[in-house]
Formats: C-alpha cells, structure tokens, sequence
C-alpha cells in the first residue's frame, strides 16, 4: 500500500520533470500508427499474398470439410425417421470423425499460419524500428510516439507514409 503510494508519487515527479523539460527546450514530436504503416509496406503484403498462395488449398480442403459436415446433418437430421439405430449410429460415428478432422486440421492450419505471421512479424519489425529510427533523425525528431494509442494529434506530426516508404525504399519485396 505505501510502496504504491511513493510509486505513484514518484511517477507524477517524473511526468512534472519531463514537462517542464519539454516546455524549457522545443521537443519536436512525431507520430506513426505502426500497424498501419506496417500493413502498407510492400513486404508485409507480399508476404500476406505469399500466405494465401501456401495456406490457400488447405483453407478449401476445411471448407470442403465443411460442407460435407453440414450435409451429414442435414441427412441425420432428415432420415431420423428412416433410418434404423445402426445406420444412425453409423452415420452419427462418420460425422463425430469428420468434426475431428475438421477440429484438428483447422488447428493445425491456425497454428502454422499464426507461426509464419509471427516470422514475418519479427524480422520485419526490427527492420521497421531502424526505419522509423533513421527517419525520425533525418526530421530532426526528438520523440516518435505509436499514433494508434494517442487521444488526439495533428495530422502534421504523422510521418506514418514517409516511413513506409523508406521501410519499402530500403527492403524491397521479393518477387
């Protein structure tokens, strides 16, 4: 209880001593909306094509799994009355094995698409923060600030576009 009340005491002094640094000396601020200005880069969307391409049969096969889990209903739920117990039984065992598969497969699909994203993600964020680095220096920045988490900015202080092009100019995408 005390340790929080002279942490939170403390805070307000640093908060007191940046302002009063920041209206002593003319901090000039920028501002990027990192996921934005990620998302326009050529890489993150080739990347994002290349995805679909690798990912793109396995997402139809889930699709086509599917439609032949929904048609399994549709035909226990129709042939309730026709159907004897084995054949019901045989058909309520098909469609708990295709929910599995499905189950499985989609996880499995998940899982290996969230792991390249990731990969992708990584390399290309280290990258980025050198580009916004180089780019807030050559502006003559002395604070850049994610955009996506401010109240309120001029649209002046975004140097969002500027930094994906020189993310884009620096790293190409492969073709």
């Amino acid at each position: 209880m005390m340790s929080t009340r002279w942490s939170r005491f403390a805070g307000l002094a640093v908060l007191s001593l940046a302002f009063a640094f920041a209206a002593s000396a003319q901090v000039k601020v920028g501002t990027v909306n990192l996921q934005k200005a990620l998302q326009e880069t050529a890489e993150i969307k080739q990347a994002e094509a290349d995805l679909k391409a690798r990912f793109g049969p396995r997402q139809e096969e889930l699709a086509a799994l599917e439609k032949e889990i929904a048609k399994l209903n549709q035909e226990a739920e129709a042939n309730q009355q026709k159907y004897n117990e084995a054949a019901l039984a045989e058909l309520a065992a098909r469609l708990q094995t295709r929910q599995r598969q499905y189950q499985r497969n989609s996880e499995a699909l998940q899982e290996a698409v969230n792991r390249e994203r990731q990969d992708i993600l990584q390399r290309v964020g280290q990258r980025f923060q050198e580009v916004v680095r180089k780019v807030a220096e050559e502006k003559g920045l002395d604070v850049v600030i994610d955009g996506a988490n401010l109240l309120y900015s001029k649209p002046a202080l975004d140097i969002s576009s500027e930094v994906t092009a020189a993310y884009d100019k620096a790293y190409p995408a492969k073709k």
